[in-house]
């Protein structure tokens, strides 16, 4: 069924107004907007993931307190040290492997581990309580870092972040018409 003469009207008006080159910053910024909004269709890779996840989790679980039981019931107590020990031990174990989801585990908790050790440092007096609330000079330096990373040596971030960067700043750059605008993130194959 073919589109009313109204419908075709305002898109010819609309792909004309996406193709004027004195408008594509302000509209590049609405696509990346949209990039930004639009949920990948990605739903197998997410549910594989999430099984992998749980599955490590579950062996790193199991290890860890197998160690710790086994470290208490040689030594007769628990020590501080048998939770380094056993985590340790898991780690290499189940997390050990440099893939996609053990690398993205392996970083969240790195972020944590950073936050962590900062708040114990301020506790046990090693550095001084800050005046103020450092958490916006924080996320101002590493969006900073990661945007300049992108733009200047993207080869050194890692490729699931890279793809998502090109997805949200560069393809929001590019469109043709109406339909890779605001529908497909790049022009469909023509038929």
């Amino acid at each position: 069924m073919a589109a009313p003469p109204q419908l075709r009207a305002l898109l010819v008006v609309v792909n004309a107004l996406l193709r004027k080159r004195r408008y594509h910053a302000a509209l590049a910024v609405l696509k990346g907007f949209r990039n930004g909004a639009v949920l990948q269709e990605k739903l197998w890779a997410i549910l594989q993931a999430t099984y992998i996840h749980s599955w490590n989790l579950a062996r790193f679980v199991f290890t860890y307190k197998g160690l710790r039981a086994l470290q208490s019931y040689i030594q007769g107590k628990t020590y501080p040290a048998h939770a380094f020990l056993a985590a340790f031990l898991g780690g290499i174990l189940v997390f050990g492997e440099n893939n996609n989801i053990n690398s993205q585990i392996n970083m969240y908790l790195l972020s944590r581990v950073l936050f962590a050790l900062s708040r114990l440092a301020v506790e046990k007096g090693y550095i001084p309580e800050p005046r103020w609330d450092p958490f916006p000079l924080l996320t101002a330096v590493v969006w900073g870092l990661v945007l300049w990373l992108f733009e200047y040596h993207r080869s050194t971030l890692q490729p699931s972040l890279q793809s998502s960067m090109t997805y949200l700043y560069e393809d929001s750059n590019v469109w043709h018409d109406i339909s890779d605008f605001l529908v497909y993130n790049k022009s469909r194959p023509s038929n």
